[in-house]
């Protein structure tokens, strides 16, 4: 895509849209516009309401960055923009973590329905949003973060402290090696099975962390060890994101290791993508 020195928003969405549509991308319009309203340091609404709005010499630049990035490298737009909305927050992401996606934020709603005054673990923490989201929805909480990414937790913390949202923070590979008992543990483990990450789109084989989403060769490798490793620890109640088609195989693993009520809860695609288990 190449503009003149000066043109209108009109004009530089237009060329916009066919360069990241032809670059692979299903919601070209979108992505043209949350990139140009960050270029401009605009709202995406002034770009409806104001179409002849002028893109000078040095958005048009940063625009054309941009454009390039998503369309030929297919980077996704949250890591281009650097932030992700993820229910009332906003987040700070980069490469070091995952994009966070709207079905998770069901993990949060079933985590929102916790009795009051507990303390809760959100492993598999990535960039704070699971935590941080449940925190500013239910400050009654005690809310911890862990990861076994150092460079992840650096995000995480930098989220936490920008947001003013009192989360502690730790360094763990998934429950191991940590001394304080939880009530309740939360997460959203990688479960992709290995063979399946290549094939998935550029905006993740190629940008986003591996050690994120590779759940081994079925996709249950870390759930398993997160579920017996919260039955060993006596964790009253458990709730895990997961796959498609994963519903049956994680509760067989929470009901053998001793999670007596087990419940399903539907994403709104309609996908059963979160399981709650409680002792």
């Amino acid at each position: 895509m190449t503009m003149r020195s000066a043109v209108s928003a009109r004009d530089a969405l237009d060329g916009a849209i066919t360069a990241i549509g032809a670059g692979g991308s299903p919601s070209a319009r979108l992505d043209a516009e949350l990139l140009l309203a960050d270029a401009l340091g605009v709202t995406r609404e002034r770009l409806t309401v104001d179409p002849q709005l002028a893109v000078e010499a040095g958005a048009v630049r940063r625009f054309q960055s941009y454009v390039r990035r998503r369309s030929v490298e297919r980077e996704p737009v949250a890591y281009i923009l650097g932030t992700r909305a993820f229910r009332r927050i906003v987040l700070s992401v980069d490469a070091r973590v995952l994009v966070p996606r709207p079905e998770t934020e069901l993990l949060v709603e079933v985590a929102a329905e916790l009795e009051s005054g507990l303390s809760v673990l959100d492993c598999c923490t990535g960039s704070g949003a699971v935590a941080l989201a449940l925190k500013d929805e239910r400050d009654d909480l005690a809310v911890t973060g862990s990861d076994v990414s150092e460079s992840a937790l650096a995000v995480a913390r930098a989220n936490g402290l920008r947001l003013g949202l009192t989360v502690a923070w730790c360094r763990a590979d998934l429950l191991e090696g940590l001394t304080e008992r939880f009530d309740a543990v939360i997460a959203n483990p990688p479960y992709i099975p290995s063979a399946v990450l290549s094939t998935l789109e550029p905006e993740v084989s190629r940008h986003e962390p591996a050690i994120a989403l590779d759940g081994g060769s079925d996709g249950l490798r870390v759930i398993s060890r997160l579920v017996d490793q919260a039955a060993r620890a006596n964790v009253s109640t458990l709730a895990l994101e997961h796959g498609a088609g994963q519903a049956d195989a994680v509760a067989a693993l929470c009901d053998d290791a001793g999670f007596r009520t087990i419940e399903r809860r539907r994403d709104l695609a309609g996908i059963e993508r979160v399981l709650l288990a409680r002792r």
